[in-house]
């Protein structure tokens, strides 16, 4: 790492310690590169965990569906009972500490910006760093995307995330609707329902489930069905959305108690709840958007990745645009297992494009 004029040089900045942040430093170990003099962590988080130490605490480790173990270093004798915040943020401590990766945090990556000699710019909440090549690895924790509705500004109860989910107790005796078709959704109303007056679930498509078992067929024709979506420049969507949901023994029984008894999306919301256009309607105290995340990109805005679709054109994680810029997380690789792999091939990527560029002087 060399510094000049307080702009410090690395080869390669990575942004974002969650899954696939780490997967991304841990292969960029394993090519030779050094931490702090080849490259770099960089982690808005306040602590190890990515996204996972913000869970709520009834999410439990044995609920976690498909949590892969992060290459080079299993994940054992970890308890089903306890919150998957806590399990999953001490593994990744232990992961980052076992293969002396040396993250940055809190560190507020600002933006990207197109510097001299071929290089980018990363502009921090510490400092500013020059780069050959960008692993972005943010995920979409930091971007709830939350609906809008006529009269949204005039309902008097509460309106929250999934991101700020704070667990089912704080619903009790409370009438809730839960808005999204989704894992979240689902999880939220079978945990709510119990301490709720009443639940009421809205989506805008009719659930569809999955009944047989999710193999690694199914997996990979979803991995392929988002992939297509980013290789044309349109915005991702989650491989959830493309299985569907799995019916296990819980959903069934919820579907039979008439918890998971779905409403079309309603078409206005009032002061004490929301309304259809035929009439019906249902008083709430509780919205509880389960509607899903965004990738977090604003900070590369500058670099004026978008295209017409509305996404940002990536093959495999190589953004087509500009070749220095690998998204791990993103779209196809969003998965945990999705995103080992990616961080895997963006260091082949990487290796190679600063083998074949000459260094700037």
């Amino acid at each position: 790492m060399r510094d000049s004029a307080d702009v410090r040089e690395v080869d390669v900045v990575v942004i974002g310690a969650g899954q696939a942040g780490l997967s991304s430093a841990y292969h960029l170990r394993r090519a030779g590169f050094e931490p702090e003099r080849d490259f770099v962590v960089l982690d808005h988080s306040p602590r190890p965990g990515g996204a996972w130490q913000f869970r709520w605490p009834s999410l439990t480790y044995g609920k976690v569906h498909g949590m892969h173990a992060l290459p080079g270093l299993e994940l054992t004798g970890a308890d089903p009972a306890r919150p998957s915040s806590e399990v999953i943020a001490a593994y990744f401590a232990s992961y980052e500490e076992t293969f002396d990766l040396r993250v940055r945090r809190p560190v507020d990556v600002r933006a990207v910006r197109e510097g001299d000699g071929g290089r980018l710019l990363v502009e921090t909440s510490d400092g500013t760093w020059s780069t050959r090549a960008l692993i972005n690895a943010t995920g979409t924790w930091d971007r709830p995307f939350w609906p809008r509705y006529p009269g949204q500004e005039t309902f008097l109860g509460r309106q929250l995330h999934t991101a700020i989910y704070p667990g089912p107790e704080a619903f009790r005796g409370q009438r809730v609707i839960v808005v999204g078709g989704g894992a979240s959704g689902t999880q939220h109303l079978m945990e709510i329902a119990p301490y709720a007056a009443a639940t009421t679930w809205v989506t805008r498509r009719p659930p569809v489930y999955n009944e047989g078992p999710f193999d690694e067929n199914l997996g990979r024709a979803a991995v392929a069905l988002v992939d297509e979506r980013v290789r044309a420049g349109l915005p991702p969507q989650s491989v959830v959305s493309v299985t569907g949901l799995p019916l296990n023994d819980a959903i069934r029984q919820a579907r039979a108690d008439g918890v998971l008894d779905r409403l079309p999306m309603f078409d206005r919301i009032t002061p004490s709840g929301v309304e259809w256009d035929d009439g019906r309607r249902v008083d709430a105290d509780v919205i509880l958007w389960a509607t899903g995340f965004r990738p977090a990109i604003e900070h590369l805005a500058p670099l004026k990745l978008r295209g017409p679709g509305g996404g940002i054109q990536a093959e495999d994680t190589q953004v087509v645009a500009d070749p220095r810029i690998h998204l791990v997380g993103y779209g196809p690789s969003a998965s945990t297992i999705g995103a080992n792999r990616a961080g895997r091939a963006a260091v082949r990527d990487i290796k190679r494009l600063l083998a074949e560029a000459p260094v700037a002087v």
